[in-house]
């Protein structure tokens, strides 16, 4: 009963969908001015060229290419009376997703350490995240991203369909393939499984590490308003961290039993989409520097 899948069917749009094609234009413009901003002050203004700015510009960019690869599509399903992609295209949205999701994991631990040791030890810092060092971590966080999802492309393009291929989802993951595949999918979900805790569980244990640490170094500080600034260029980073890792945890962990397409859709919506919307928006309001510079540049 098995046969060869060209394009897949996406059951998960809800109806009204006009509605559904501006609010997600919207979101979708608010994402690339806002990370778009955030790229261009970092760029421009000499006092954010530091590591913890190297590092958010990398995450400006890994945001607009999380839209990019999920909400143009969705855009032109809405108008469609039959959202559907195709096969080629699946993986492929698949592979840039996933590998998005695997640099991000990986760059917010990254930024973690970056402010660990700026906190918590000031005198070797400029050793520490040179301009060598923090070029590398960046390259490596694409790379680690980018193998980690090219193991779940390889195993998602030997899964079998039967009869007409539907995905319960309005984008192509790891998880709507494997509730809509007929052949054995263990291989994928041990893959999943293992990502979830070496590109998942471990950065975000390296984030709670870091930030235990640096929460003893302002406890320990004599002066209130020193706690207060030093917190304060940390508040912003704790804020997409705990955002992304809690609605990516539920996008990848979610029981098989007992969650509805619709859940399933928004959790995904909030992970992939809404998530990279509101990161620029956490560090302009959240950071001082962020808005010193908005502010020279208007």
């Amino acid at each position: 009963n098995q046969t060869h899948v060209t394009e897949f069917m996406l059951l998960s749009f809800p109806h009204g969908q006009p509605f559904i094609f501006v609010l997600f234009l919207a979101i979708y413009l608010a994402t690339l001015l806002g990370n778009s901003a955030i790229l261009t002050l970092v760029f421009l203004d000499p006092h954010l060229h530091s590591p913890m700015y190297f590092f958010l510009s990398h995450l400006s960019c890994l945001d607009i290419c999380y839209s990019s690869v999920t909400v143009p599509k969705i855009l032109a399903n809405a108008l469609c009376p039959q959202a559907t992609i195709s096969y080629g295209g699946c993986l492929a949205q698949m592979f840039f997703l996933m590998g998005c999701a695997g640099a991000e994991c990986a760059l917010l631990a990254v930024m973690a350490y970056d402010r660990y040791a700026a906190i918590c030890q000031p005198l070797r810092y400029t050793h520490a995240m040179s301009r060598g060092v923090c070029v590398a971590a960046a390259a490596g966080c694409w790379l680690w991203g980018m193998l980690d999802s090219a193991v779940h492309t390889l195993l998602a393009s030997r899964l079998s369909f039967c009869g007409a291929a539907r995905l319960q989802h309005i984008f192509c993951d790891v998880p709507p393939l494997l509730g809509a595949a007929c052949s054995n999918t263990r291989p994928s979900e041990v893959a999943l499984h293992a990502a979830s805790v070496f590109v998942g569980l471990s950065p975000f244990l390296l984030v709670v590490v870091s930030y235990l640490r640096i929460l003893a170094t302002i406890l320990g500080m004599p002066v209130a308003a020193g706690r207060s600034k030093t917190f304060s260029t940390c508040s912003a980073h704790l804020l997409v961290v705990a955002l992304y890792f809690v609605t990516a945890n539920l996008n990848y962990n979610r029981p098989s039993s007992g969650s509805s397409p619709a859940a399933d859709t928004l959790v995904s919506t909030l992970y992939c989409i809404v998530t990279p919307m509101l990161n620029p928006l956490i560090y302009s309001l959240r950071n001082q520097e962020v808005r010193g510079a908005l502010r020279k540049a208007v």
